[in-house]
């Protein structure tokens, strides 16, 4: 797949020193532009291990992982988190909000943080973001003063500020209702369908996993499934 976003050669992720942890074992994967993919597998397979690699939290330990063309691993600290900041979203079960600032502040966060200064367009792109999510009544109210899937959709409006090419989810439905999952889940493909924006969920619900175009199965930190729906 020469048009790759994302291309995984053979990535591993041991842990500790004399008792060795082995988190990925030698995972090959790639995703094209405006995939939307599920990570599945049970708990401690390494699906949070693989998502962080794919969204520059984690370096392999050996292998490579070339994201947008750029192979990661030749970048120094400085370089790789300003590549991660401008090239990919991220969207938490636990939404991660400040409490102290109103919506649309919390969705300017990462351009306020990459710019070192707050710019009156940064609001208003904020403001447009929440609309696109339904919220732009609600710029205004701080995260306390809203619901847990009015705090999700905040947070998929802050994931989108730097119009990333990919966006991880991690368990983004996990802490909701079923009614707020399934709007939170909507949410996220028509932004796939409308933006081609890529996005790889790590989901413990089966009923949003089939409703994805392509489901890795993890299992001890191998991909052991692609499957590709539709």
């Amino acid at each position: 797949m020469p048009d790759a976003l994302v291309r995984l050669e053979g990535v591993t992720k041991r842990y500790g020193t004399h008792v060795i942890t082995h988190a990925l074992r030698g995972v090959d994967l790639c995703i094209a532009p405006g995939e939307f993919t599920a990570l599945i597998g049970p708990s401690g397979s390494g699906k949070s291990t693989l998502l962080n690699i794919l969204g520059l939290l984690d370096r392999p330990s050996s292998g490579r992982y070339l994201l947008a063309g750029r192979d990661t691993s030749a970048m120094d600290e400085e370089t790789l988190s300003a590549f991660r900041g401008r090239t990919i979203g991220f969207v938490f079960q636990f939404h991660n909000l400040l409490p102290e600032f109103r919506a649309w502040e919390n969705v300017s966060m990462p351009r306020w943080i990459e710019k070192g200064r707050r710019r009156d367009e940064m609001e208003t792109d904020a403001r447009q973001l929440l609309e696109a999510v339904e919220l732009g009544a609600l710029a205004d109210r701080k995260p306390l003063d809203m619901s847990g899937g009015q705090q999700q959709r905040v947070a998929i409006a802050r994931a989108l500020a730097m119009r990333p090419p990919l966006v991880l989810a991690d368990e983004p439905t996990g802490n909701l209702d079923t009614h707020a999952a399934d709007e939170v889940f909507a949410l996220l493909r028509r932004f796939n369908a409308e933006n081609g924006i890529t996005f790889v969920i790590v989901t413990h619900d089966p009923r949003l996993a089939e409703r994805c175009d392509r489901i890795l199965h993890l299992v001890d930190g191998c991909l052991v499934k692609d499957e590709r729906r539709g």
